[in-house]
């Protein structure tokens, strides 16, 4: 069985991690939530489960695509390097 690397324990601390970036720089901007996701045009749902770093039902944490952090970067008027933490080692070599 092979194992990716959204399945280690340090992808779900990267997750958990952009969510706390998410969560105080929208809080920092003065936008709500429902304010942000209707200008970057993304789902509340999806945008709240970002924020939690939470999992998915089969245990994987939440992985927002490039273009959604891009997007949120935008709407707030920040680099993708404000939100994103030191990235995990994602491949076996």
């Amino acid at each position: 069985m092979v194992i990716g690397p959204e399945t280690r324990e340090e992808w779900a601390t990267f997750s958990r991690e952009l969510g706390h970036r998410l969560r105080r720089a929208r809080a920092g901007s003065g936008l709500t939530q429902e304010q942000l996701v209707e200008l970057a045009g993304i789902s509340l749902y999806a945008y709240q489960q970002y924020e939690r770093g939470a999992a998915t039902k089969g245990g994987t944490p939440t992985n927002p695509r490039l273009a959604t952090i891009l997007a949120i970067c935008q709407v707030l008027d920040i680099g993708i390097d404000a939100l994103l933490p030191d990235v995990p080692k994602l491949t076996t070599r």
